[in-house]
């Protein structure tokens, strides 16, 4: 007997639970709130670079220029436009972010996966050479690191996501550890298909909105991160346009010319506090989700 239309009952089962899932997160105002002000800022992020009055390098007024002068929010410590540095400053932070977030949740839900599934020594193994990793503070090894390499940005995004992939291994682990005792698994097993298979083909599935609750979780932590890197010294390298790197370049004028250093401040607020929101609401969706048994 074919086990395809099995096969497709289970696909579409699990397709259907994700549409729930983010159906029902749409439903919470938090959730609503948190993805208008995340594509906000994002939209800022990448476009920002085509809307720029004036070029990011650009010298156009004295420095520490008011409002009005140099531009409608004045001019940085070398008199370029702040707007136009705002607006062409996000773009990198989001991509460095994202690529770090995706290396280190995707590495971390195999680690994870292959931990709750193969279990005995081998899970041993993974999560106490996890806590070796959780004993150093994430900021540390990527100073470290970017110290004696020197600020390289594929280095940058190789730290990140390395820092955050115990932590990921750590929560998927416990969410595929009631998945690998259900029956689709065992029946999987049965017929004989390839361990491999059944981990990306049954067990990830259907750990698919704690993946995405953590990628939410873990992209702030990531732009937190790369930002402080850049405000180090570590990250983009000037003239380049960074909201890191502005706000270093800007804080011993806080008092005379805000607007250099505020705008990138609120900018990452509000992405952190709209990512939160976004996966607050995935989380409390899948609270839901998750009581009911998967096939």
């Amino acid at each position: 007997m074919s086990t395809r239309p099995a096969g497709n009952s289970a696909h579409a089962a699990r397709t259907t639970r994700k549409q729930g899932l983010f159906r029902r997160a749409l439903q919470s105002k938090r959730t609503v709130v948190g993805l208008v002000l995340s594509l906000a800022v994002l939209a800022v992020a990448f476009l920002g670079p085509y809307l720029a009055p004036h070029s990011a390098t650009e010298f156009v007024a004295a420095p520490f220029s008011p409002a009005g002068i140099g531009g409608p929010f004045g001019t940085d410590n070398l008199g370029r436009d702040v707007l136009s540095r705002f607006l062409a400053g996000g773009q990198t932070l989001m991509i460095l972010a994202i690529i770090a977030t995706a290396l280190g949740v995707g590495l971390g839900a195999l680690v994870g996966v292959l931990a709750a599934y193969r279990r005995g020594w081998l899970d041993e193994l993974l999560m106490r050479a996890g806590d070796v990793a959780l004993a150093f503070p994430q900021i540390v090894l990527a100073l470290l690191f970017l110290s004696i390499i020197g600020p390289e940005l594929w280095l940058l995004v190789l730290m990140v996501g390395f820092g955050h992939l115990p932590r990921v291994a750590r929560v998927v682990r416990g969410a595929a550890l009631s998945v690998v005792e259900r029956d689709f698994v065992k029946a999987a097993e049965s017929v004989g298909i390839p361990r491999w298979r059944i981990m990306i083909g049954e067990i990830v599935p259907n750990i698919s909105s704690t993946l995405a609750v953590e990628f939410g979780l873990r992209l702030t932590y990531s732009i937190g991160l790369v930002a402080g890197l850049s405000f180090l010294g570590l990250g983009m390298q000037p003239p380049a346009a960074d909201w890191g790197l502005m706000i270093n370049e800007n804080r011993i004028a806080l008092t005379i010319s805000p607007w250099s250093v505020a705008l990138p401040v609120i900018a990452i607020a509000l992405l952190t506090v709209g990512t939160n929101l976004v996966t607050d609401g995935l989380a409390k969706a899948s609270i839901g989700s998750d009581k009911g048994v998967t096939v």
